[in-house]
């Protein structure tokens, strides 16, 4: 029976399916390995299962004990393992695509929504017992309803995005690497630049991987594009955004407010955040439903057994 590591703790369906298929070790406690760590629990491990919070560096990738032939990352995002690396040392990476589409855009729509309807300020005024009634001008936010939303990255996720926009009437722009087909594009408006999109959103979704073109793509000067008082969402990657710029903005109003669920460097978020009263904001909760937790962990599992039976991985990256 092969062994493999499970860096962090799994929802006890996909524990049960590994520990049923594989020798298993897990991790109780859900402490965050060290790269020490990890690479000590790793010796004499058949593959791993890692997440995001265990990045494996091409300087890490090349201490890995020979016995380690696979590596699944419980994610859609990769950036965290440097592929090329296990390319070169002959490692087998996956990832967890598609499986987790619908509740990113739901959680996507959710911070638009809060941060457009001010629903922090709102809740702590309710459950600070400051609420003292009707007022005609209390909390007055921004209408959603048919306000062009441009989705930043029109992949899976944000065309799920942009669904669920159509049901708020909102007309929807984008900006992709390429143009999508007719069909898919759904009557959304193309951009060929970001700074075209920008200036036509009064909202606007980042929906975009994390890459070496996207870190920052939301800073000082791409933010000047955007028409004064957008609301801007990011449920993405937390780098694709300069913090600074954003706070900037939301602090002289060019951004009336934002919605975000994901940080540079989090959970060590830049803490001006929290001060602010025009930001929503929620602790990476894009995937965080029980529905969408087993099937990224069933989706590493399908992949393990793929590949320890000598089949292609269904989500290969190397």
């Amino acid at each position: 029976m092969q062994k493999i590591l499970v860096t962090r703790k799994m929802p006890p369906a996909v524990e049960d399916r590994l520990a049923a298929s594989y020798d298993a070790t897990f991790n109780a406690s859900d402490e965050i390995m060290t790269t020490e760590q990890l690479l000590g629990r790793a010796d004499g491990m058949d593959g791993l299962l890692i997440c995001p919070s265990e990045p494996l560096s091409a300087e890490t990738i090349g201490k890995l004990p020979d016995s380690v032939k696979i590596v699944v990352t419980f994610s859609v995002g990769h950036e965290h393992v440097a592929l090329a690396a296990a390319r070169d040392k002959g490692l087998v990476v996956t990832n967890t695509p598609d499986v987790l589409n619908n509740a990113t855009a739901d959680i996507t729509m959710l911070c638009l929504l809060g941060a457009a309807r001010r629903a922090h300020e709102g809740e702590t005024m309710v459950r600070n017992d400051q609420w003292e009634g009707f007022r005609t001008t209390m909390l007055l936010g921004t209408h959603v309803s048919g306000k062009p939303l441009g989705i930043v990255g029109m992949g899976r996720i944000g065309q799920a995005v942009a669904r669920r926009a159509r049901g708020f009437d909102m007309k929807i722009h984008y900006f992709n690497r390429t143009r999508l087909t007719p069909d898919l594009e759904a009557g959304a408006t193309y951009h060929g630049d970001a700074q075209s999109l920008f200036s036509a959103s009064e909202f606007l979704s980042i929906n975009c991987p994390s890459s070496s073109e996207t870190r920052h793509l939301l800073n000082a000067d791409s933010i000047g594009w955007l028409p004064d008082g957008a609301v801007v969402v990011n449920t993405a990657r937390g780098d694709i955004v300069n913090d600074s710029a954003l706070i900037a903005a939301l602090k002289s109003g060019k951004i009336a407010a934002a919605g975000l669920d994901v940080y540079d460097g989090e959970p060590a978020l830049n803490p001006a955040y929290r001060s602010l009263k025009n930001t929503f904001l929620m602790p990476h909760l894009g995937s965080a439903t029980v529905e969408t937790r087993n099937a990224m962990g069933y989706c590493c599992c399908d992949n393990l057994d793929a590949y320890f039976a000598g089949k292609p991985c269904p989500t290969a990256l190397t």
